[in-house]
This record gives structure tokens, sequence and C-alpha cells, in this order.
């Protein structure tokens, strides 16, 4: 497999042993609470990257067959590479820093992946390593495909688009970006 695959195949390897971690440690009344007022449980956090891989699936399925076809049985053998807004973004979204205390670097998610219930745990966590699970099986399905010639339309951004070698491994990063927020309003870090 490409080592850059093999990369966001470990992304999302830590990101499930993350969530495991934070599961074993902190009780079910922890995995509700706000850490403040305004700001997302634990269990908030997941349910937001549930709902952004959900919103990405048929998009990553349209540019994998997309990319199926452009590699008309060919396989590719050189180096994936994100395209330059990809670039920036896989570089900006992974945990943010704390600076003073506080975490610097936040962005204000758009209102549709504003987690609006607050699931039971096991519920929540299911649900998400079933998407890590199918996340993960189309990074594999990827190999030997030019999925840096095939582009994805952000959900959050709409006029925005990305490669989907970009996407994958933003998405990657992004687990791990609120798998972050998530230990921090459990009180894990």
């Amino acid at each position: 497999m490409n080592s850059k695959l093999t990369r966001i195949l470990q992304l999302l390897d830590t990101a499930s042993a993350r969530l495991k971690g934070l599961v074993d440690s902190v009780p079910e009344d922890r995995w509700h609470t706000r850490p403040e007022p305004g700001a997302w449980s634990a269990a908030q956090c997941l349910v937001h990257l549930n709902i952004t891989s959900e919103a990405y699936r048929e998009r990553l399925l349209q540019a994998l067959e997309e990319a199926r076809s452009l590699g008309e049985g060919r396989a590719f053998t050189g180096r994936y590479r994100c395209d330059v807004l990809g670039g920036i973004l896989a570089a900006m979204v992974g945990p943010t820093p704390r600076i003073g205390g506080r975490r610097r670097g936040r962005v204000k998610a758009p209102p549709a992946f504003v987690p609006s219930d607050d699931p039971p745990r096991d519920v929540v966590v299911a649900e998400f390593q079933s998407h890590q699970e199918w996340l993960a099986g189309l990074v594999r399905r990827s190999d030997g495909l030019p999925i840096h010639r095939v582009k994805v339309t952000s959900v959050f951004v709409p006029s925005v688009r990305f490669n989907l070698y970009a996407t994958l491994l933003i998405l990657a990063k992004h687990q791990h970006r609120h798998l972050q927020q998530a230990e921090e309003a459990a009180g894990e870090v």
C-alpha cells in the first residue's frame, strides 16, 4: 500500500484507539458534561464527527469512482500530493495548540454540523466506529488510483474543493482535533 495512504490509516487507527481510551476512562455522566456554556460535551464532539463523516460519504464514493475511471486499469505508483488549498487545510486542521491555557485556532462549525442532541455514549461510539471502518475501507480501495487528480467539494464551504487524497487526510486529522476537544470536555487533558 502507498505510504501516504498507510499514514491516513494510521491516523484513523490512532483516532479509534484514542476514543477507546476516552470511553474506558470517562464515566457515562461526564461524557455529557459541557466544560463551559456554549462548549460541546465529549458526546457532542463525536456527534459532530459522525455528522461530518456521513456528509462526506456520497462525495467520497463519487470521487473514488472518478479516480477508478481515470486510472483505466493502470495502477498509480507515484506520490500522492495534496493540492495547495488542501495542503494548507491539512496542516491546520489537526489538534489545536494551547497558548495561555486556552485552545487556539478554533473555528465555528456551520449550523448543519453543530450537534443538536447528546445521545448515549454507546450509540455515538458505535456510529463513529462504523464510519471509521467504512472510511478505512475507502482508503484501502484508493490504493493505486490517481486520487490526487479527483476533486471533492467541501461539505463545510461549498465553494472550496480539494483533491481526494487531501480530503481523506483532512478528515483523519479533523478527527484528532475533535477527539482532543472531547478529551478536554471530559476532563481527561
